[in-house]
């Protein structure tokens, strides 16, 4: 894969994007026939499109696909568009999605997400609350680059738009399917919409999923680590009273009762005797400094010593209303999330409690939007108003004993509040060319008390504070702190329509994230400083269109980003002793490419293709690190030079009725650092993942199918950490092969 890599690192963005206005450049003014490639309709501006409006880097998928494609939590979807990674901190607990390089290398349950995740119009305040599964969905959107003039939170990556299934005023209708798979899984979920009168409509959904064995072997414990019990429901109510009033109240609920699953260990010594051929650090047949190495060649198994308990409980509800006042549409949505999960997490993946700890969060999510939108000539705007106010409490319980003879203690309080102001517009400068304009100003406030106790509870005296078993607790680190910012965010674009199916943008945008407090454990309070909020001005230009007749539509886009203040793990050296810390670099660069290609051969009825290729260079400027000052030059975190995704299905019938469907989707990533250092230990190998699935379908409802997750079983890593100074460090890998048979009925 390294000569592919290479290859296409050396690919002309410019070139690529000139070929694709080449390759369109011969459609049909008239070409409006639309029964080989469907209009897409999104709602990624806040009104309903055909996806070829929209001049921004936007990829929708519905509710089928969601389903043919086993998208079962946002990091499916996600991982389904090139130029975008997941990585977990922790298998099972903490997805973290980058988009173009711009991501979080950050595991705080304080910190927002750079990429900005919407479920149904509210906004995930939170990285906790980033863990779940999606069921009943309507349809799954993504969007590219700098988001807030649009949306209630100002994000620098991106947003990913997770629209569930409403009420339908007009039918009865319903759907259920189940599925068994390997490791001991049973799942099911269900939904039924009924209208109860002219007006008024309920919809009620749920799945359950029950994994009795989980793909982790704890061979301290003799068990396997990683089964899931989680139970999802949800209930909506709809009123629509006349053509003018529309509501949409939601309840949802989520209780789990899992365990986590664990990370592969490394050491940093060599064994005695040593091992031809090995090189320390960064093998996992190396040792640490209680000589334990992990020498079976198998990344989910190990010996861990934390309890893998991993709970969860969470309430929302969201009311959305909508009314037309004739001249505009005025919106409101206000949303409230209250959470609450413990999990346990072996740092140092080893049977002795190195650096264990087991975490518990609360977060509390109140957020209020009001929007005012309308249409009136030539022009199309947007004014809107947002406030949330978001509580963050948690605290670790440390376990560090075998070195640092210590149990420790740390605890976070926040309290973030936002608010904001914002408007877009779109006015028709002619009838093929319009102008796009947006505006946000920002103000935020968050407030933190945090501190890190040695409870010194181990004699004769703990080797972290020096105090004698008995004295504690011993404060190492607190703050006690409020920071508050005031910024603005802007888009300026141009849209030109040469022909109706096709669309040629340029854009310039500015996103800010906010600054923050970091919430982890600290041995000295210079580490729980905050960090900076980091703006981000996104140079975009794209073309997309369609051929209908020739069943081919198309995305293309080259973007440039000029990053300042990135938020990552730096060097402190304001006191006694250095410190990493959460901090910020002071610059960046980020360019690439972004292509994505659809065929329906009209030739050959019932075959689909699709391809996306994601380029990307990234270049840092110079910050302090942990080796002291890192140049400048080093790659971003996360962020792959190459990566592919492909897919390609074929439907035909087989009998009255009855019809069958052959399905496989691939991925593949390039190379990737995981720290912003580019520590060779932590650089992940290029992978490619393949599913598929085979399935046949009756015209009245009926779906059986057969799939694959991870078909050739790749061992791939998601995530690395690096803690050499203690003696060893971890890595996280991705699920390996699942498969299973599910068989659904809608009605």
């Amino acid at each position: 894969m390294g000569a592919i890599e290479g290859t296409a690192r050396r690919i002309s963005f410019g070139a690529l994007l000139l070929a694709s206005v080449a390759a369109v450049a011969p459609a049909p003014a008239n070409a409006q026939d639309v029964s080989s490639v469907s209009e897409i309709i999104v709602t990624a501006q806040r009104r309903e499109q055909n996806i070829l409006e929209v001049g921004a880097n936007i990829t929708a998928v519905g509710a089928t696909d969601v389903e043919r494609q086993r998208m079962e939590q946002v990091t499916d979807f996600a991982q389904s568009i090139a130029n975008v990674n997941v990585k977990e901190i922790s298998p099972g607990t903490l997805p973290i999605i980058t988009i173009r390089g711009i991501g979080l290398n950050d595991w705080s349950a304080t910190n927002n997400p750079s990429a900005g995740i919407y479920i149904d119009e509210v906004y995930v305040s939170s990285l906790a609350l980033m863990n779940f599964d999606l069921f009943d969905i309507e349809r799954l959107e993504a969007l590219k680059g700098p988001q807030g003039t649009l949306y209630g939170r100002n994000s620098t990556a991106g947003a990913l738009n997770i629209l569930t299934a409403r009420p339908k005023l007009d039918q009865f209708s319903g759907y259920a399917a189940g599925t068994i798979g390997n490791y001991k899984t049973l799942a099911a979920d269900a939904w039924i919409n009924l209208p109860v009168s002219e007006t008024v409509a309920v919809r009620l959904s749920g799945k359950v999923i029950k994994q009795d064995e989980g793909f982790f072997y704890n061979a301290a414990t003799n068990d396997d680590l990683g089964a899931r019990d989680v139970l999802l429901g949800r209930a909506q109510l709809r009123w629509e009273p006349n053509e003018t009033t529309d509501v949409n109240l939601k309840i949802e609920g989520q209780r789990v009762r899992s365990e986590a699953g664990a990370s592969a260990f490394f050491g940093s010594r060599p064994p005695s005797p040593p091992i031809p051929g090995l090189i320390c650090p960064g093998s996992p047949q190396c040792l640490n400094p209680l000589g334990y190495s992990d020498a079976d060649g198998d990344p989910y198994t190990g010996s861990f010593s934390v309890d893998p308990t991993y709970d969860l409980d969470q309430f929302s509800t969201t009311l959305i209303a909508n009314f037309d006042l004739a001249w505009a549409t005025l919106t409101s949505v206000t949303g409230y999330v209250d959470f609450k999960r413990q999990w346990g997490a072996d740092v140092d993946a080893s049977p002795a409690a190195i650096s264990d700890y087991v975490e518990h969060d609360k977060i509390n999510q109140f957020s209020q939007e009001v929007r005012l939108s309308g249409e009136q000539d030539k022009l199309i705007w947007i004014l809107g108003a947002f406030y949330s106010n978001d509580q963050v409490k948690g605290a670790y319980d440390g376990s560090l004993p075998a070195l640092f003879r210590a149990n420790t203690f740390t605890s976070w309080d926040q309290e973030a509040q936002s608010s904001a102001l914002f408007g877009n517009l779109e006015y028709a400068l002619s009838p093929s060319l319009s102008l796009v304009a947006g505006l946000r100003y920002t103000w935020e406030e968050k407030e933190n008390l945090g501190y890190t106790d040695d409870l010194a509870n181990i004699c004769p005296r703990s080797l972290l504070s020096g105090a004698p078993c008995g004295s504690g607790p011993v404060r190492l680190a607190s703050i006690d702190a409020k920071i508050s910012d005031r910024n603005w965010s802007w888009r300026l674009g141009l849209n030109w329509r040469p022909v109706d199916d096709i669309l040629v943008y340029g854009s310039i945008s500015q996103g800010v994230k906010s600054g923050g407090f970091f919430a982890g454990f600290a041995t000295t309070s210079t580490a729980l400083l905050p960090y900076r909020p980091e703006t981000l001005v996104a140079y975009e230009a794209g073309i997309k269109g369609r051929v209908a007749d020739a069943g081919v539509s198309w995305r293309a886009s080259v973007f440039y980003y000029d990053y300042a203040d990135m938020q990552t793990f730096i060097r402190d050296t304001s006191g006694p002793i250095p410190v990493q810390r959460l901090g910020n670099v002071d610059e960046a660069t980020l360019y690439g490419l972004d292509l994505d290609l659809s065929y329906l051969p009209p030739a050959i009825d019932g075959l689909s293709l699709s391809l996306g290729l994601g380029l990307l260079e990234t270049e840092l400027g110079a910050f302090p690190s942990s080796g002291g000052i890192q140049p400048a030059g080093a790659e971003a975190p996360n962020a792959p030079g190459v990566s592919f995704n492909v897919g390609a299905a074929y439907e035909f019938p087989i009998a009255d009725d009855w019809s069958a469907r052959l399905q496989t989707n691939g991925r593949y990533t390039g190379e990737t650092w995981k720290d912003a250092q580019n520590l060779p230990i932590l650089r992940a190998d290029a992978y490619w993942v393949w599913d598929a699935r085979a399935g046949v379908a009756s015209a009245d409802g009926w779906d059986i199918s057969l799939w694959v997750k991870n078909l050739a079983d790749e061992r791939y890593v998601t995530h690395a950490v690096s803690l050499l100074s203690l003696g060893f460090g971890s890595r996280v890998y991705g699920p390996p092969r699942s498969y299973g048979v599910s068989v659904s009925r809608a009605f």
